[in-house]
């Protein structure tokens, strides 16, 4: 019997199995996606059809609930297959879970029905002007017949060119407020997107014109018994980018012959993987611990959740950075894996909370500043 903390029901299990199968197509195409900058729509379908969306709403909104452990896990495994499949999901996890949630009185099962049967849901939070703060938005929506309008936009929203659906807030008489949005003419995509990394996202910039936020659809805040998917995500990103990273280098590294040795036999190589991959495996422990912490319903969870973010988003690129040391010129080619590794975990030290926004709240708390 096994009495770990961390073990996984044979149903999760047998999900995470599912899901890892599936990874290894989604790692043979993952860098001709980003190559194109085009959404992986065929990897999302096979995730859809494999019934994850199922897997991960929660019980009280009609899904079969997977506990956070799972849930990191998954998220883990496909970022370190393919990281651009992994944010979309999770974006699209997070905004659809969130409206079935916070609409649960009244639209709760329709959005529900909507993420079970295969429609896309996006994140639109973030807001050109707001840094870090998605969930303190500044823009004013102004009353209008059925509900509000927003004039404004909304920025790095991953998918949202095959959305049908928008978890948008604005404020409500100073109050930020939840929205579910069904994109129509007066939301447009403003064709900027040229990103460093994670280029498959689509993270696109969003217009909003007189945007109707309908009262119908408006939910309630947020509240801690809430399932946290993006929180309990965006460390995952970041472990199953190091992950993939070190596979790169470790590869390399065999196979590169330096003076008629591997370079996997060079001393100064063979330190440097061993603390990298310490750390890697350390982030991972401490992230364990804290999903375990929000299975187990503990107040402390979101301060855990954003230290594991922190850990992660460095350890990533620590590992990347490494791989592009020991990759050589070679490593720095388009056609090898470890630059896609490098500019991927970047990205993902960007997301909110960035690293800098995390180390202040995380240094401040510390200090009692």
């Amino acid at each position: 019997m096994n009495t770990s903390p961390f073990a996984l029901s044979e149903r999760e299990q047998t999900l995470l199995d599912t899901v890892t199968e599936l990874a290894k197509n989604f790692a043979a195409t993952a860098a001709d996606y980003d190559q194109r900058a085009e959404i992986p729509v065929e990897h999302l379908r096979a995730l859809t059809d494999a019934g994850v969306e199922r897997s991960v709403l929660p019980a009280d909104v009609g899904g079969d609930g997977v506990s956070y452990q799972a849930f990191g896990e998954l998220i883990r495994v496909l970022a370190q297959a393919d990281p651009s499949t992994a944010t979309i999901f999770l974006m699209h996890a997070g905004a659809g879970i969130a409206l079935a949630q916070l609409t649960a009185p009244t639209l709760g099962s329709y959005y529900a029905d909507e993420f079970l049967g295969g429609a896309r849901f996006a994140n639109a939070l973030s807001e050109p002007a707001s840094g870090n703060t998605f969930l303190m938005p500044q823009q004013h929506a102004v009353a209008a017949e059925g509900g509000w309008t927003l004039d404004g936009a909304k920025r790095f929203v991953s998918g949202s060119e095959i959305a049908q659906h928008l978890l948008v807030n604005a404020l409500v008489d100073g109050v930020p407020t939840f929205f579910g949005v069904e994109p129509d003419e007066t939301v447009t995509t403003i064709p900027i997107w040229d990103t460093l990394g994670l280029r498959a996202t689509r993270s696109q910039l969003l217009s909003f014109d007189a945007t109707l936020l309908r009262a119908d659809r408006r939910g309630r805040g947020l509240s801690p018994f809430d399932f946290a998917a993006i929180p309990a995500g965006l460390p995952a990103i970041s472990l199953g980018i190091a992950d993939a990273a070190l596979g790169a280098l470790v590869e390399h590294a065999r196979g590169r012959i330096i003076q008629g040795e591997p370079l996997s036999h060079q001393q100064w190589v063979q330190f440097e993987v061993a603390s990298a991959e310490s750390g890697l495996e350390a982030a991972k422990a401490y992230f364990r611990t804290a999903l375990w912490q929000a299975d187990s319903g503990s107040p402390s969870t979101i301060g855990a959740l954003s230290r594991a973010k922190l850990l992660a988003n460095r350890v990533a690129v620590d590992m990347a950075q490494l791989g592009v040391r020991i990759g050589g010129a070679s490593g720095y080619l388009k056609t090898s894996p470890i630059q896609r590794h490098l500019r991927d975990a970047e990205a993902g030290q960007l997301m909110a909370y960035s690293t800098e926004v995390l180390s202040g709240q995380i240094g401040a708390e510390i200090l009692g500043a």
